[in-house]
């Protein structure tokens, strides 16, 4: 075999060493001009983070290392749920969505791609377990884990913070710890005594997983320390390959593979012992093993990169980024990154507690989309073929349906750049695309069409009309036409015909209608942008089709048929059956954030629907009426509003259209109190890819963005002290909450740079302009009249004409 210190330069070709040399060269060039010591090193931020927030119960979040926005996720993975169970789905798969569970007893392994906050899953590839003593080569179970490598380990010996993760594996008494670069993930294992050790390489593992999911694995052993292949999987993703390179700080001495493959092909390969010290592994279940002499407190470091084209770009990545054996610089690098991140927002709060539920939020929203191309630019499309990112950070993990409410809209405040890469990454998935359309939701160069809507276009007019991204305006105008008139997907072709998605040709048809109209609205901002009337037109017409789903009989927004009936069997409490997905006809039945004030005239007019506002929030919901739904939770309840699920995070600040906005104050502040909590089981829903720790960013600093694709933020009541938002284009905006307490949640007065605001919203450019924002707040002892009266009402300062947007503001 070829020594490892030499395999590198075998393995790179000049086309290949030049790109990611001068990227090198670039990132060692950024530094010399922005030095550390530039930045604020008057706080640590990172120790605010508390990376186990969410990871108990629903919130689906994981404690493990990674950088912002990073290609690798390594993070423990606590067990082996099956998404399959006697042919049926496995509900108790679902706790298992970012493979760790705040419960669980044991922990399988740690592997290097998550989901943070989602309801469904796929990835945790290359799962890496040490171990000492008799080899054991499955994993075993939580009831019986000594009949495999998991290892018991105990909270008071396990710690996290941002790019650090630290765990004591209590039956080899291993202390295991965990790092990462952007594409690197860095595992450092100290072993107690001397002995024999194994590395555990599971390439069976995964989340979500089940019987056939892996489509074929290669494990190729370069030399006694380098180790390469992929992984193919049809999951979620139907077709997704990661490559990998893996390097052992030390030489092992002995490997071997089990294979779970049973067929009855196998090839020539059988003259071989493939089982042990054979330097090819190949088929669809294999696990590896590497065997180790190790010295009392020796450490093994092992190094994994990875790669969206190949092992060599894997290697690339590798040297490029951590091409030495210093854990701790890693760690250090991976802690100033995150700390760059969050110092964006500085803040002061009333209490310790929501210092760190704030800055964990923010921790969560910088998670994903991930980078996914290798350090030379490039990644693999939606068309499986080789592309090169010109320009921009290619991203993938687009979780729309979830993030285009409040994640994207905050990246449009913090991260400009970052957003203009997201749309750039949207745009060239566009142009890859054979149906053609848009992102649905899309990870690793594959679309899974999940959830509803074609919500890439309110991500790309957020960004233009706020002024974020201005690259070829007509270029994103057409992928967001043709987006919308591809009948092929999810009703549209009913909808375009009839105006109205048809409950008895397509199921969730009320909340298709909805989001859709939503979006066209949308693309007649983007229309009007770029100065096309035509299509401003049309779409301004089919933004208004939430009006044929209206059933002014029953009230609601209710199912519609082919035939233009409502249909009879409706019950506006129950969240699955009723033409809504995860949700009903109280709270999705609200979803027209564009036209607000005409659904309030919809629903009862600016009296009325107060009422039905606050009996959405004082009534109860039976479990009979959510049993069937596994997205909503007791925990994410309040009377029937439902935060602990997307769809329902604008209602809260309804109340600003209405004579009495004091309410919005109320409720987003008891939100804030009761649902973000520094524990485990913090998180009263999903995170799903950071929208609900987006909500509370933005509810904590005292405004929201409603509707995006408007200008405009509906003011609501802020939990913090004092705030300073830093902004890319080097302005800041301060923030102060005078008077500010428990006590204290309502608006008596709201002053910008100076000046008295009487209205309930403030514009994109007022917020990035940079000044002072003064919120004085006052108690509930002084009574709902003096609420009333003291701050903007609605009927005043919040009812403009409908053409100005953001429900007629």
């Amino acid at each position: 075999m070829m020594s490892s210190k030499y395999i590198i330069s075998y393995l790179l070709p000049v086309s290949r060493i030049q790109p990611y040399l001068i990227n090198l060269l670039t990132v060692v060039f950024l530094l010399n001009i922005h030095p550390l010591s530039a930045q604020d090193h008057n706080e640590n931020y990172i120790q605010y983070v508390n990376p186990f927030i969410g990871t108990q119960k629903m919130g689906h979040t994981y404690p493990g290392a990674t950088v912002p926005f990073g290609m690798v996720q390594l993070s423990p993975d606590t067990d082996t749920i099956p998404y399959e169970d006697n042919g049926e789905y496995n509900r108790k798969v679902y706790e298992y969505c970012a493979g760790y569970q705040y419960d669980d007893p044991t922990i399988v392994g740690f592997s290097h791609t998550h989901f943070s906050g989602t309801g469904h899953s796929d990835l945790g590839d290359i799962l890496i377990m040490p171990s000492t003593g008799p080899l054991k080569i499955n994993p075993g179970t939580e009831t019986e884990p000594d009949k495999g490598y998991r290892s018991r380990y105990s909270h008071d010996r396990e710690y996290a913070e941002p790019d650090y993760y630290r765990v004591d594996l209590l039956d080899y008494d291993i202390r295991a710890e965990l790092t990462a670069s952007n594409r690197v993930g860095f595992h450092r294992y100290t072993f107690p005594r001397k002995e024999e050790a194994h590395i555990i390489l599971d390439m069976i593992h995964g989340i979500y997983n089940y019987e056939g999911k892996n489509v074929w694995t290669f494990i190729r052993v370069e030399n006694d320390t380098l180790v390469t292949g992929y992984r193919q999987t049809s999951g979620w993703a139907r077709t997704r390959t990661v490559y990998f390179a893996i390097s052992f700080s030390k030489p092992f001495k002995s490997y071997g593979h089990t294979k779970k493959d049973d067929y009855v092909y196998k090839g020539f390969y059988r003259k071989f012992n493939e089982k042990e010290n054979f330097p090819e592994m190949a088929g669809r279940q294999i696990r590896a093993y590497f065997n180790f002499d190790v010295e009392k407190d020796e450490k093994i470091k092992v190094k994994v990169a990875l790669s969206p084209v190949s092992t060599e770009g894997a290697i690339d990545n590798m040297m490029a980024e951590v091409p030495h054996w210093d854990f701790d610089k890693v760690k250090r690098k991976g802690q100033q990154l995150w700390n760059s991140e969050l110092s964006k927002i500085k803040v002061e709060t009333v209490s310790p507690d929501e210092k760190t539920v704030f800055y964990t939020a923010l921790y969560h929203t910088f998670l994903s989309p991930i980078t996914y191309m290798d350090i030379d630019g490039m990644y693999t499309g939606i068309d499986q073929n080789i592309h090169l990112a010109d320009g921009f950070t290619n991203y993938t993990i687009f979780s729309l349906w979830d993030t285009y409410r409040a994640l994207h809209p905050l990246f449009n405040l913090i991260q400009t750049d970052r957003s203009s890469d997201i749309i750039e990454s949207m745009l060239a998935h566009f142009d890859q695309s054979v149906h053609p359309m848009l992102p649905v939701w899309s990870h690793y160069a594959n679309e899974n069409w999940c959830m509803i809507g074609y919500h890439s276009v309110s991500v790309i007019a957020d960004a233009i009309i706020k002024g974020v991204w201005s690259d070829d305006i007509e270029w994103a105008l057409d992928a967001c036409v043709k987006t919308a008139s591809y009948g092929k997907y999810d009703g549209l072709d009913y909808y375009m015909k009839l105006g109205y998605v048809p409950e008895d040709k397509n199921n969730y048809s009320v909340s298709k209608t909805l989001e859709y109209a939503y979006d066209d609205w949308c693309i007649k901002q983007l229309a009007e942008k770029a100065g096309n009337d035509s299509i401003a037109g049309l779409f301004s017409r089919r933004a208004e089709y939430y009006r044929n789903v209206f059933n002014p009989v029953s009230g609601f927004m209710h199912p519609r048929l082919t035939n233009g009936k409502f249909r009879a069997e409706f019950d506006p409490l129950d969240t699955y059956g009723q033409g809504f997905i995860e949700g009903n006809a109280w709270n999705y039945g609200l979803y027209v954030p564009h036209d607000i004030p005409e659904m309030i005239k919809m629903m009862g007019g600016k009296k009325e629907f107060p009422v039905m506002l606050d009996s959405l929030f004082n009534s109860e919901l039976g479990d009979e009426h959510i049993e069937r739904n596994e997205d909503i939770t007791r925990e994410g309840i309040i009377g029937m509003y439902v935060h602990g699920n997307e769809p329902g995070h604008h209602i809260p600040y309804l109340y600003s259209w209405t004579d009495k906005p004091w309410k919005t104050q109320e409720r987003v502040r008891m939100i804030m109190d009761t649902m973000y909590l520094n524990k485990a089981n913090g998180l009263c829903g999903n995170d799903d890819c950071g929208q609900m720790s987006a909500w509370y960013i933005f509810s904590a600093l005292g405004f929201y963005p409603v509707c995006p694709g408007s200008d405009q933020y509906s003011i609501g009541s802020p939990l913090l002290k004092e705030a300073e938002i830093q902004f890319e284009n080097g302005n800041s905006l301060k923030i102060k909450a005078v008077n500010q307490g428990k006590e204290n949640v309502y608006v008596d007065k709201l002053v910008l740079n100076g000046k008295k605001l009487n209205r309930l919203y403030i514009t994109h450019s007022e917020i990035v302009s940079g000044g002072e924002l003064v919120f004085h707040m006052k108690g509930r002892e002084q009574g709902a009249g003096s609420r009333e009266s003291s701050f903007a009402k609605a009927s005043e300062y919040n009812a403009g004409g409908r053409e100005q947007g953001a429900g007629g503001r």
